[in-house]
């Protein structure tokens, strides 16, 4: 995954000093490493800190979207989630109260693992909502279960912001597009293989007197408690504590990091807190719009992950256990569409074409999975649709990563991405009404108008980034806080 690590070390585009580690020092502990031993050290932390965070994201996904096939394996009956409650069905309420606390409780889980370190951080939230997941297999009363998905969204809403700004300070900018993409790959697959598991474990309906269903949650619950108190062994640190996180790097190894991604963007060591520097990142209006994008994306990705193997069944007439397997296809194209993107989108120093193709691919797909009268000409669409919009959030998450500077700023832009994709699942969760069923119709319009509007906002984001960087490459503006005399950095487009 890092086969261009030599080129982006000669190649970066800036070169910040920092009081503590000046350019001439940089280089020379950049020398200190020859390309060999940089591919070797970058391939390291590839599968020590990407493959461990998106292993827990795969779970993560899992659990938070495991409600639909919950649903169709005999919870709808047994705890009357189909009835309706406040002009919506119980099964909606239960699917968006998740987001109420897991968006609210989003912005301050970036400081806290600034302070805690990921370690502590992410294997204790891990660890808990494993545990309330477990709970949700032994409810008997729907108001219950809903209460139980208000606490699992307080503690997810540490997780994914958190990982998304422990990778963007591990990687140079044009590196990180690919780690995001098998970061997101992972949940992709969480996602493709949650359906054939869930078939798997309805399949213990009636051992210990407990529908197939409640299986569902007691067995993925334990399999993330488990994989929760592991994580504490197998996470790292940030670049500038890393080499005291259980021998994972050298102190040498660590500097290198450290002077690499600030040869890069001038920005990898950490900045005393203020909440000052914290919140005037949203004066930023450019922040706004990578996290309406993401609303968007989400919007669709969250309404198929909820919504997908209900529609297979109702809108297609597949039976449930063709419903609950047929998920798996799509996602796993989205894989391949995702890394493909991720790749081109490094290799060619680009991410607002890699979004707008994405965009298009479900466009396409939408229409088709809601009009065409075959059905499995419909299920072609669910492909399309899938891919498109899953492969959108790394390529989002990429555009926001490469166009933002400062510690605080990272992290307060995090947290704000990831909360409109909160937003998003509360849209997604309400898009696919039960009065709209079979054909849904207003859940696709919604859908298709998020991915127009996305690409408005990359268009105009487009248009704003040209000026500026002709306006800074003039001497007339400085960037992102550029103001070190060198006035080096310029916008991704």
């Amino acid at each position: 995954m890092a086969q261009d690590a030599e080129k982006h070390q000669v190649n970066m585009m800036e070169d910040v000093e920092k009081p503590d580690l000046t350019s001439s020092s940089q280089d020379d502990i950049l020398a200190e490493f020859s390309p060999q031993e940089q591919r070797k050290l970058i391939h390291r932390i590839d599968r020590r800190l990407v493959v461990t965070v998106g292993v827990l994201y795969c779970i993560s996904l899992m659990d938070r979207t495991n409600l639909s096939a919950a649903n169709i394996a005999g919870m709808e009956k047994e705890l009357g989630l189909a009835l309706p409650f406040g002009g919506v069905s119980r099964y909606s309420v239960v699917t968006l109260v998740f987001f109420t606390t897991y968006v609210v409780f989003q912005p301050p889980s970036t400081i806290i693992v600034r302070k805690l370190g990921p370690r502590m951080h992410l294997s204790s939230i891990t660890t808990a909502w494993g545990a309330i997941m477990i709970g949700m297999g032994f409810v008997h009363h729907w108001q219950d279960l809903a209460g139980l998905r208000v606490i699992l969204g307080i503690l997810e809403a540490g997780f994914f912001p958190s990982c998304v700004y422990l990778l963007s300070t591990w990687y140079t900018r044009y590196d990180v597009g690919k780690r995001y993409s098998v970061f997101y790959i992972l949940g992709s697959l969480a996602s493709a293989c949650a359906g054939i598991l869930a078939y798997g474990l309805m399949q213990l309906g009636g051992h210990e007197g407990l529908g197939g269903w409640r299986w569902i949650f007691i067995i993925e619950g334990t399999l993330t408690c488990a994989l929760g108190i592991g994580s504490y062994w197998l996470l790292v640190d940030f670049p500038d504590k890393a080499h005291q996180s259980w021998k994972f790097l050298t102190e040498r190894e660590a500097k290198f990091i450290i002077a690499r991604v600030d040869q890069d963007r001038g920005d990898a060591q950490a900045e005393p807190f203020s909440a000052v520097k914290f919140f005037r990142a949203g004066l930023d209006i450019k922040i706004w719009g990578y996290a309406m994008i993401f609303f968007n994306t989400t919007t669709v990705t969250y309404a198929l992950a909820y919504f997908l193997p209900i529609i297979l069944s109702q809108n297609m007439g597949f039976s449930v256990g063709a419903s609950q397997c047929l998920v798996a296809p799509p996602y796993a194209l989205a894989a391949i569409v995702m890394y493909g993107t991720g790749w081109v989108g490094d290799k060619y120093r680009i991410r607002g074409p890699i979004i707008c193709f994405n965009m298009l691919l479900c466009l396409i797909g939408l229409p088709i999975m809601g009009f065409h009268k075959n059905s499995g000409v419909r299920y072609f669409g669910v492909f399309l649709v899938t891919a498109g919009a899953n492969s959108n959030v790394p390529a989002a998450m990429a555009y926001q990563a490469n166009n933002i500077r400062g510690q605080w700023k990272r992290a307060f832009c995090s947290a704000t991405l990831v909360g409109f994709g909160g937003f998003g699942g509360i849209a997604g969760s309400l898009v696919f009404r039960k009065q709209d069923a079979p054909e849904y119709h207003p859940g696709l319009y919604a859908c298709i108008a998020c991915c127009l509007l996305t690409l408005l906002i990359v268009a105009s984001t487009t248009l704003v980034f040209l000026r500026q960087n002709k306006r800074a490459a003039r001497g007339e503006i400085e960037l992102e806080g550029d103001n070190d005399g060198r006035n080096n950095f310029r916008y991704t487009y």
